[in-house]
């Protein structure tokens, strides 16, 4: 199995490393209008154009939509200043603008607006999480040339990225796929969760398969990473074999847990996301 040196999935800088620049708070400050990215919950406001492709609004930020804070100016893409902003879910969106959930059943958004999406979703959440000290409680300053924030306590703080391990359990020619009851109906994906204190990612990913199944495995291989801005996990994906057990769902956790074959599949997560990745190259 080829070591991967980068996956070229949404969210991953991967997708948008030829066009983007990223751009910290502390730089000149960019004058020229340029595009939107304006967030409302878990949705993206987007332009509907004639042909009914959704592109990001570009120019001055569209009329009506009031912001909750002061814009944030991210980078610069395909040369145009990139601000994002967020907007409460109280502000009706109406056409030619259209609120596209990120987690649309319907893949509508191509790899790099997603991408673009997800960072500025990461950053506006940074941006509220470190207002003030973890320590201390006192506001923070910006350290420069980073999104990292300073308390005069002494206190550095830098963006909270939550690792996860996610693995594909394999059986023979089956597939060990669960499912948690507040997706879409039928749908399947892989066993995932954080990591615990003390742990690798491979220790992760085979506690999450003992608890959440009953099922023990072996020969735990990564296979690739994914940027998950929701609101900001590190998927870390991984491979593993069947060693013993029988299935044994845990009902706080799934709806449900099952061997699929490979020939079989159920409805499986959207292809922008890592589970996909791995179900449709290792399978």
């Amino acid at each position: 199995m080829p070591y991967p040196e980068q996956i070229n999935l949404p969210f991953n800088f991967f997708c948008i490393k030829d066009s983007f620049k990223i751009w910290h708070p502390q730089e000149k400050p960019l004058l020229a209008n340029g595009f939107w990215v304006v967030i409302q919950g878990n949705s993206l406001i987007l332009l509907t154009q004639d042909d009914n492709t959704l592109v990001l609004p570009e120019g001055d930020l569209p009329y009506g939509l009031l912001t909750e804070q002061t814009p944030i100016c991210i980078g610069i893409w395909q040369g145009k200043p990139l601000r994002t902003c967020s907007i409460s879910s109280k502000i009706p969106v109406e056409y030619p603008l259209v609120a596209e959930p990120f987690n649309a059943t319907e893949q509508r958004l191509d790899f790099q607006t997603l991408t673009l999406a997800g960072i500025a979703k990461q950053i506006l959440h940074w941006e509220l999480q470190s207002r003030h000290c973890s320590r201390c409680g006192a506001e923070t300053k910006r350290i420069p040339a980073t999104w990292g924030k300073l308390c005069n306590c002494g206190a550095e703080h830098f963006p909270h990225i939550h690792p996860c391990a996610i693995v594909l359990v394999k059986r023979g020619d089956k597939v060990l796929l669960t499912r948690k009851a507040e997706w879409p109906p039928g749908r399947y994906s892989l066993v995932a969760g954080f990591l615990d204190f003390g742990e690798s990612l491979e220790e992760c990913a085979i506690r999450e398969v003992r608890e959440e199944t009953g099922i023990e495995i072996e020969n735990v291989r990564y296979v690739g990473s994914q940027n998950w801005p929701f609101p900001a996990q590190i998927m870390a994906g991984f491979v593993a074999d069947y060693v013993a057990g029988e299935i044994a769902v845990d009902t706080l956790e799934l709806e449900d847990a099952r061997w699929f074959p490979v020939d079989t599949l159920p409805k499986l997560p959207p292809k922008r996301s890592i589970a996909r990745y791995i179900i449709d190259n290792f399978a």
